[in-house]
């Protein structure tokens, strides 16, 4: 009756959250950094009752080797699952596992992924995409080879990101060195569908764009966000542009999330979620007050809003986080 999960650990801290808006409680706040532990490049997504987190494990590239999970049913309280993509069971990949993202298809769960940081067409890796019967894994491959393997205008192929427009078609976003490609997803995500042209990358780089590109559709208009800066500096950042179509063109409109140098700085890589009730959060990382070490970076949540005309606000950035918010 409550709407929470009925899953041990995730039906208590849901059930105390209840009880916590139901006798008028202070509600709970996740703080900030939203679980421990040295985490990067953050795919957010709800499934069923329960918020998902699925991060790079923020290390040294020859030992980021895979990928955990983070699960909650109220954006305070979360669980890891360990390891649902090992790079065992990928058997082209050897290294720099990073940036996930994740769909839900038809009772199952695709993660896709950056594999090896290739450098050419010369050498093997690129983006792959894995699958599970359950969203905390334990995922394999899918396809036995990388699902992107090569560079197409330029884009490196890494930080991959799927969006699911109204007309049921998936895309792939993606891309590296400062370009960014669009490609329509076969239905099975076992390759890609040709654009009406032919075509099947096309770019859509807008103005100082780096890497980490995602998509959202909000009253019919279509919004590219991405990150711009040096991953391991101060001055990553998130901005975004507008356009009528999943191909653009896309004109920068501004900077969004930003670092801010008393509480943390190189914010930046993030994903969004969207819950039934309308409430939009960002889900980013970024490197604590003081820290410098490139790897050392955390996950952070805080809202995101937008103005009477659809533009993004500004993303305050916060060390007591956002409040318990179960989903029901």
């Amino acid at each position: 009756m409550n709407g929470c999960p009925m899953r041990g650990r995730l039906w208590w801290a849901c059930l105390a959250a209840s009880v916590a808006f139901a006798s008028g409680a202070p509600p709970a706040l996740a703080g900030n950094p939203v679980f421990p532990g040295w985490y990067a490049d953050p795919e957010a997504a709800i499934f069923g009752s329960s918020y998902w987190i699925y991060p790079t494990t923020s290390d040294a590239y020859d030992r980021q080797l895979f990928f955990d999970a983070f699960s909650s049913p109220d954006l305070v309280h979360w669980t890891r699952h360990p390891r649902v993509l090992d790079v065992h069971a990928v058997t082209w990949a050897r290294r720099a596992l990073w940036a996930p993202a994740i769909v839900a298809r038809d009772g199952r769960y695709y993660l896709f992924f950056a594999a090896n940081d290739i450098q050419s067409d010369r050498q093997t890796g690129g983006i792959g995409v894995a699958v599970a019967d359950h969203p905390e894994g334990p995922f394999r491959d899918l396809l036995g080879k990388p699902l992107v393997g090569a560079f197409h205008h330029g884009a490196q192929p890494i930080d991959p990101s799927v969006f699911r427009d109204d007309d049921g078609r998936y895309y792939l976003l993606y891309g590296g060195w400062k370009h960014a490609n669009i490609a329509r997803l076969k239905d099975d995500f076992s390759g890609f569908a040709p654009f009406a042209d032919g075509s099947t990358f096309k770019e859509i780089t807008p103005e100082r764009y780096v890497e980490g590109p995602m998509m959202f559709k909000r009253d019919g208009r279509y919004y590219l966000m991405w990150s711009e800066g040096g991953w391991t500096g101060p001055d990553y950042a998130v901005a975004y542009a507008i356009g009528a179509s999943p191909t653009g063109p896309f004109r920068r409109i501004g900077t969004i999330l930003q670092q801010d140098p008393a509480i943390a700085t190189g914010a930046g890589h993030h994903s969004l979620l969207h819950t039934p009730d309308g409430r939009w959060y960002i889900v980013y990382h970024r490197r604590p007050e003081g820290e410098t070490a490139a790897n050392h970076r955390v996950v952070c949540i805080d809202r995101l809003e937008f103005d009477a005309r659809g533009r993004i606000l500004p993303v305050k950035m916060t060390r007591q986080g956002v409040e318990a918010h179960p989903l029901r």
